[in-house]
């Protein structure tokens, strides 16, 4: 029969063939972003920054904390922005604050002063402020309003850009360091969320109502989804903010601290480069799968045996000495849960709470994320310069990855449908095609 030759468009050609773009243009923008750059750097900014000022471990990485605890706090606030004004205009400004932000911190003095570790860190307030709006706050909004059907996919193909990024800032880091000092390092880095701002200015944006799926719509064409006050409400907000504490928590710390353990087993800098790059390729893995997944299995089927995949990178560490196939195998797994934790915020705001609210519910979910992956680094220091080991804190790492894993199970089925949200405030008005740059 002809209806049965005929080529037909499916779906999730429909979705991808639309959003192409966009997705490309987020993919770019997560990479160049101020979600993995800054701690895709920060650890191999120890040995020189000690060597220079004498700093401690702590002192050193207390930075990314500052940047991290700031940013949780404005998440909300910048998912809020981009609910009330739209992605682009709260992206594209965030990438080029960010980037001057980050070029400014080459600017610390040489004198060896307390005054010069109080700008350093003044440095990277100053991160944390405008950042934020560069992270997959805003870029997993826009994905979430373009995918439905494959939503799970498109938004592990977005969180790509933190596999790219750590396959490709700390090689660049170390090279730029070792050439030029690390005050360039921060100049050059700096140059990446420039380049995505040019590409996310052409292609960047949100879908008009005529172009969004309409399985997140009413009958109206409005956006669906429960307020940020009934999510607050909701038993399973709270289940997945510990979740994601606990994650992040045993995670950032590990992840940060990574090239200094790796350095007390006798691994070089540029074969810890390596490993973390043997990382990026995990995180780029478990973006991918995780998402295919989410798409096909509920959420608790894929979630908990991905997360506890690091306590194995967890228990590897332990050991006083580690091999080159031990440590990126341990970078790997530790990637690779990584990778399905991001997808996982993203895909359970949307599937839990509708997409009317999305941004400042997400960004009350990014919040522990960022809290206490900014606060792992610090402890973790803490463990080791009063310890001199970080087994201590691998070992009750190894069971907050179990513990914050199994939390999912208990999440229940995905609601059916969400309440309709007002017209005024579902969405912001979005450009026609015909005026936005694509």
């Amino acid at each position: 029969m002809l209806s049965e030759t005929a080529p037909m468009k499916s779906p999730e050609k429909g979705e991808f063939s639309a959003g192409w773009k966009v997705l490309l243009a987020g993919v770019f923008g997560v990479m160049c972003g101020a979600s993995p750059i800054p701690f895709n750097i920060i650890g191999f900014t120890a040995e020189p920054l000690s060597a220079e000022f004498g700093w401690s471990q702590t002192q050193i990485l207390l930075p990314i904390s500052i940047f991290g605890v700031i940013a949780s706090f404005l998440a909300p606030v910048f998912g809020w922005m981009a609910d009330k004004f739209g992605v682009r205009k709260v992206a594209l400004w965030s990438l080029f604050a960010f980037g001057s932000a980050f070029a400014a911190i080459s600017l610390t003095p040489t004198e060896n002063t307390t005054t010069t570790l109080y700008i350093y860190y003044g440095f990277w307030v100053t991160v944390g402020l405008v950042g934020i709006g560069s992270t997959p706050v805003t870029w997993s909004r826009a994905v979430n309003l373009w995918f439905y059907k494959n939503r799970g996919l498109a938004l592990g193909i977005l969180l790509m850009g933190t596999s790219i990024a750590a396959m490709i800032v700390p090689r660049v880091a170390v090279e730029v360091i070792e050439a030029y000092g690390w005050r360039s390092m921060f100049a050059v880095v700096a140059l990446f969320p420039m380049a995505a701002l040019i590409l996310a200015f052409f292609l960047f944006r949100e879908p008009t109502k005529e172009e969004r799926p309409k399985a997140i719509e009413s009958a109206s064409g409005n956006l669906t989804g429960v307020s940020l006050g009934a999510a607050l409400k909701d038993y399973r907000f709270w289940l997945i903010w510990l979740s994601i504490a606990l994650i992040a928590g045993a995670f950032g710390g590990a992840f940060i601290n990574m090239p200094t353990m790796l350095g007390l087993r006798g691994i070089e800098a540029k074969t810890a480069a390596s490993v973390m790059g043997i990382l990026g390729i995990g995180i780029f893995a478990g973006r991918l799968i995780t998402g295919a997944l989410l798409d096909r299995f509920w959420q608790g089927y894929v979630a908990f045996p991905l997360l506890c995949l690091p306590a194995i990178s967890a228990w590897i560490l332990l050991g006083d000495t580690i091999s080159f196939p031990l440590a990126a195998a341990a970078g790997f797994l530790l990637g690779f849960a990584a990778g399905a934790e991001s997808d996982l915020i993203a895909y359970l705001t949307g599937r839990y709470f509708g997409m009317a609210n999305y941004g400042k519910i997400y960004g009350m979910l990014y919040m522990p994320f960022g809290l206490f992956s900014a606060a792992s680094p610090v402890v973790y220091a803490q463990v080791f310069d009063r310890t001199g080991s970080f087994n201590p804190i691998l070992e009750i790492a190894i069971g907050a990855f179990i513990v914050g894993g199994g939390l999912l199970l208990l999440l229940g089925k995905y609601p059916e449908e969400f309440p309709e949200a007002d017209a005024a405030s579902s969405s912001p008005q979005s450009p026609s095609p015909q005026t936005e740059p694509v």
